[in-house]
């Protein structure tokens, strides 16, 4: 590999930003499909404010992850600004994760193959955290990676189907 340029570590980064680059994809592809089967609207908002407790806090958590792990993905890594942020991510992905485990629409009363990816996420963001405090980089960054990929982005897709509270607000 290094006759082309590249080193070992450089060609795994290649292949998880394929892998992301695919979720990303195939988010994309489901929201896109959703608006075209839609009527889109001004947000209903007031449908989220008759929402359960839980699930105004899941998504506050959602949201509030989502926007600092855009801004983490996007910045330098290893500041003191991203260390800050990172936590208040892990705490906002933490929440995220456990409020799911409450939200049982899917299959009234058990969990859905989507509780998966917040068992997941439970299990992960020690770990990741772990990682990053033994110095292996590499492990923290596909760890943080994956579960804003999958746990942010995969699953907040599939919010926006047909029947489920955010089609509702945006496209029902």
């Amino acid at each position: 590999m290094a006759a082309y340029g590249k080193s070992i570590s450089q060609g795994a980064a290649d292949r998880g930003t394929g892998v992301r680059n695919a979720a990303l994809g195939v988010g994309t592809a489901v929201v896109i499909g959703a608006v075209a089967a839609a009527k889109p609207h001004a947000p209903n908002l007031s449908l989220i404010a008759a929402a359960p407790t839980v699930v105004q806090v899941h998504l506050t958590a959602a949201l509030t992850a989502l926007v600092i792990g855009s801004v983490l993905m996007l910045r330098v890594k290893g500041t003191t600004l991203h260390k800050l942020l990172g936590w208040t991510w892990v705490l906002a992905m933490g929440t995220t994760a456990v409020s799911s485990l409450f939200i049982q629409v899917i299959n009234p009363g058990h969990f859905s193959f989507i509780h998966l990816l917040s068992g997941w996420t439970i299990v992960g963001l020690p770990g990741a955290v772990y990682a990053i405090k033994r110095g292996k980089v590499a492990a923290h960054r596909r760890a943080m990676t994956g579960m804003f990929v999958g746990g942010l982005l995969i699953a907040g897709a599939f919010t926006f189907l047909p029947g489920r509270l955010l089609w509702t607000v945006f496209l029902g």
